[in-house]
């Protein structure tokens, strides 16, 4: 029989200290989520793991931020980023005393997050859970944003189809705060940061505001939408450039000069004795780009469930009809439609124009819409919309095959998110498939490929 290090046999294998400061720390997590009460013994013991391992007790207190935790203890700052990704180290060098450590500042992160209550909400809370969401996005390796949209669309974060969650319990947070109230009072709505979330419950209810409460509306939707527009443009820009145009002679200044070819091609007049190089011509870069006049033609289903893609769809839209030679047209529509063309340009005007909700009449649309078509081939048509159209089903898809059939790029979009998932009418999907236009659905960068190939 062996013996350790004292000189007296083993005893039996008892439990894992490390995997029951663990357990402590996650069935806290659990009973907290689901019961909301405090359990007196597991605040106990998870207050005696914390401590024991050098965190703040802070982190066990739901009514504390995840910003003041930070504040106050700047060190955990770098821990919280990427805390929830993968670990890519081998099962056998795991740093079990490191996994209680991640356990509880998880265990933070969700809490704050995911444990709102069913009471009223103020203007402070809904602004500290925005930005305790924001660390959780950070805890799944990407920036505040990247899940929910705003400022972040773009980053490709996908945490597991989290968005959608996140989306919905702001939505909550939203739907029980007394937003009349705090629009009228300047001090309060400064609080408020823009979200998906609360730009849909703004534009909802726009007709029931007036005087301080409707110029503090206004103001957010202004600025998500410079927000979302930031990042937009970002993204069009990068790609938006035409084939170099050769017919057109480059222009001779220094900023075009091509020194590599200049070089290259005076080779011969090299003088070895003298050392130099005399150059006979200059070559310059051409940097005039081909374009094609093109008319894009934008038509946006405006019921309730498609308000992140209404949103989307006319910032993208102001940005193409900046580009040169791009016409756009902008149509939205439920069981009516209407011309937002005159106003394509300030998204925010749309916005404020639309009636958000209603019934779907995708032939009114398409009635409206296939005037606008003026030489098919250079004619781009998205159309967004979850397609539920029931018993205009048939008409418009024939009117959509007819449009196609002509020449005409069209785009079916199921969705134009920042991060959340649209149901489409199978139905559509299925013949927008055999047509060879499979619907576009996701995230925003894909309609800005598609629309940018074709445009450009």
């Amino acid at each position: 029989m062996t013996e350790d290090l004292t000189g007296q046999p083993p005893g039996p294998a008892g439990p894992d200290p490390y995997d029951n400061r663990r357990q402590v720390l996650y069935w806290r997590l659990l009973a907290r989520l689901f019961d909301g009460e405090e359990q007196p013994a597991l605040e106990s013991a998870s207050l005696g793991v914390v401590e024991d391992i050098g965190l703040p007790s802070a982190l066990l207190d739901p009514g504390t931020s995840l910003d003041s935790v930070v504040q106050r203890h700047p060190e955990l700052a770098d821990e919280f980023d990427g805390l929830m990704t993968p670990d890519d180290d081998a099962a056998g060098s795991r740093d079990r005393a490191a996994e209680v450590r991640r356990a509880a500042l998880v265990s933070k992160v969700l809490l704050n997050v995911f444990a709102t209550g069913s009471s009223t909400v103020t203007a402070e809370q809904l602004a500290r859970w925005q930005s305790d969401a924001g660390w959780l996005e950070r805890a799944l390796g990407g920036p505040p944003g990247g899940l929910r949209g705003g400022r972040a669309a773009g980053a490709g974060l996908d945490g597991g189809g989290l968005g959608p969650e996140l989306a919905a319990i702001e939505a909550d947070l939203v739907g029980r705060m007394r937003l009349r109230e705090v629009l009228a009072d300047p001090a309060l709505a400064a609080r408020l940061t823009p979200s998906m979330s609360l730009i849909e419950q703004l534009l909802r209810d726009k007709g029931n505001l007036s005087g301080v409460a409707l110029a503090n509306a206004k103001s957010l939707i202004r600025r998500y939408v410079d927000e979302v527009a930031e990042v937009l443009r970002t993204q069009v820009e990068k790609a938006t450039v035409g084939e170099l145009d050769r017919s057109v002679p480059p222009k001779r200044v220094f900023r075009n000069l091509d020194l590599d070819r200049t070089i290259w091609k005076n080779l011969t007049n090299w003088s070895p004795e003298e050392e130099r190089l005399y150059v006979d011509r200059l070559y310059y870069r051409h940097t005039v780009r081909r374009t094609t006049p093109q008319r894009l033609i934008v038509v946006v289903d405006q019921s309730g469930s498609m308000v992140d893609s209404m949103v989307n769809c006319t910032v993208l839209a102001s940005i193409f009809a900046g580009l040169p030679k791009v016409d756009v047209h902008l149509i939205a529509y439920d069981t009516r439609s209407i011309d937002l063309t005159p106003w394509v340009h300030d998204p925010f005007d749309v916005l404020l124009r639309t009636n958000l909700g209603g019934g779907n009449d995708g032939p009114v649309a398409m009635a409206m819409a296939r005037p606008k078509i003026a030489e098919p081939k250079n004619t781009v048509m998205v159309w967004i919309s979850d397609f539920y159209e029931f018993d205009r089903s048939q008409p418009l898809f024939e009117g959509i095959e007819a449009v196609h059939r002509s020449g005409v790029k069209f785009i079916p979009v199921g969705s134009v998110t920042s991060s959340g998932r649209q149901e489409v009418n199978p139905w559509f999907r299925e013949r927008f498939k055999a047509l060879g236009t499979p619907v576009v659905s996701g995230h925003v960068n894909k309609l800005v490929h598609e629309l940018k190939t074709f445009l450009t």
